[in-house]
């Protein structure tokens, strides 16, 4: 660490054109390696090519939004100064945190690595990363890719599984961003509390999804099992189970099986657009979940699994209760339970009854309605009438709130995620006022009129 240190104390990283030199030699990392991005998450996840893209697309973006606003997200801000403190300028300067480490999930692998190092390299840190050990193919590319293109003393990646992952967290960081689960989360917070690190958690949850009276059903069924079947359900933003209004039950469960035979045809296990569960541990966790449901009588619609290729059919499920082993945590897989409920005040109970989640939709409702849900609920985030597409904002700031994660990133969010901000006084010496300084001669009445 203190090689990735020097170039922070030694104010190299300080200047805008240090800055824009890193984020172009990772510009080059994307433009030059498409394929061997693509390649690689498809061996690790069987990601058809266009849901590989879509990584490599979300690092674009964000490239593109903090190269265009650098120079004046980097600018101090002043700051009013009082009456009593004047003559005097006031500013705050955003300076880098230090070196800081990034440990990526195994979902997005790519991606969620790589983006908060945007963040970081623009505000002027060094950084080590973890990839996920469950990814091996994209780490090794990352750890590759990395070397190539950026020196080793300001990012360095560091492979391998959960042990290292823990050494690592021994270190004095200057801020460890993690994105995961929450288990794992709660010992990242715990080893970071040791050297008095900040942290920041993106994690998951039950993120729940509401139709109501007003969605347009065959458009709501389109999305509901896009978002479910991305990246085989493997989506900390995924709609995890569905609070449906029970006029609506019928026409709905209609349209989403046309959907998923639309989408992946009439045996989805065969589809070269459905993607695997990452490990045989995620399968068997999910296959129990989904053998428990069959045997209670409760598939709607799939419920097919194959163990060698380890694909899951885009299944629903009813759900008569949040007691339900499927309700229990967030399921991380193309299984949709589906729990019937009679108006929107039901589903608020129900979503407050729970963990806060990382993402919050409803399809339908007036505008009342979309105002109550957000009024009346708490979230990382609520999209109305779509799914998952929030993180496609690049502006938008991203992150939990409760067991869903803490902090934000993406544009602005994450150039201050890890930015210090530094608070500056400057007072000249030509009005030295003397009634400050003992032996205090201004009484408390002159002073209450003065100061307010």
């Amino acid at each position: 660490m203190n090689e990735l240190r020097m170039p922070i104390l030694t104010g190299q990283t300080r200047p805008e054109s240090w800055r824009r030199i890193q984020l172009e030699r990772f510009s080059a990392l994307l433009e030059g390696n498409e394929t061997e991005i693509i390649q690689a998450l498809n061996k690790d996840l069987g990601k058809p090519p266009t849901e590989a893209f879509f990584e490599i697309i979300a690092l674009r973006q964000e490239l593109k939004v903090v190269q265009k606003n650098l120079t004046k997200w980097m600018r101090p801000k002043n700051v009013h100064v009082p009456l009593s403190l004047k003559p005097g300028e006031a500013m705050v300067k955003l300076e880098p945190l230090g070196c800081v480490l990034i440990i990526g999930p195994w979902n997005y692998p790519f991606s969620l690595t790589l983006q908060p190092l945007i963040s970081a390299l623009a505000a002027g840190n060094t950084a080590i990363l973890k990839p996920s050990e469950h990814a091996p193919a994209t780490s090794k590319l990352i750890a590759d890719l990395v070397g190539k293109y950026l020196p080793s003393n300001i990012v360095r990646v560091v492979q391998g599984d959960g042990k290292v992952a823990a050494n690592l967290l021994e270190q004095p960081f200057d801020h460890i961003f993690f994105t995961g689960g929450g288990k794992i989360g709660k010992k990242v917070m715990a080893a970071a509390s040791k050297h008095l690190t900040p942290v920041t958690l993106e994690l998951g949850g039950k993120s729940p999804a509401i139709v109501i009276e007003g969605a347009d059903l065959k458009v709501t069924a389109r999305r509901l099992v896009w978002g479910k079947g991305l990246n085989a359900g493997q989506t900390c933003i995924a709609p995890d189970h569905l609070l449906l209004q029970k006029q609506l039950k019928g026409i709905l469960l209609n349209e989403m099986e046309n959907a998923i035979k639309e989408f992946y045809g009439a045996n989805p296990l065969t589809s070269q657009h459905l993607g695997k569960i990452v490990n045989s541990s995620q399968y068997t966790r999910l296959k129990n979940l989904l053998v428990n449901a069959k045997a209670k009588g409760q598939i709607l619609f799939g419920g097919e699994f194959d163990d060698q290729s380890r694909c899951i059919t885009p299944t629903l499920i009813e759900v008569k209760s949040i007691d339900d082993p499927l309700m229990a945590e967030e399921l991380f897989g193309p299984l949709m339970p589906i729990i019937s409920i009679s108006n929107l005040q039901e589903a608020i109970n129900n979503i407050n009854s729970q963990p806060r989640p990382l993402a919050l939709y409803m399809f339908g409702g007036s505008t009342q309605e979309q105002q109550k849900l957000v009024d009346q609920t708490s979230s990382g985030g609520v999209c109305f009438n779509d799914v998952v597409m929030q993180a496609g904002v690049p502006e938008l700031p991203f992150g939990g709130v409760g067991a869903s994660g803490m902090g934000q990133y993406h544009g602005k969010a994450g150039f201050e995620t890890f930015s210090h901000q530094k608070s500056i006084l400057k007072r000249p010496f030509w009005m030295d006022i003397k009634f400050r300084y003992p032996p205090y001669s201004m009484n408390i009445s002159m002073l209450k009129r003065l100061l307010g």
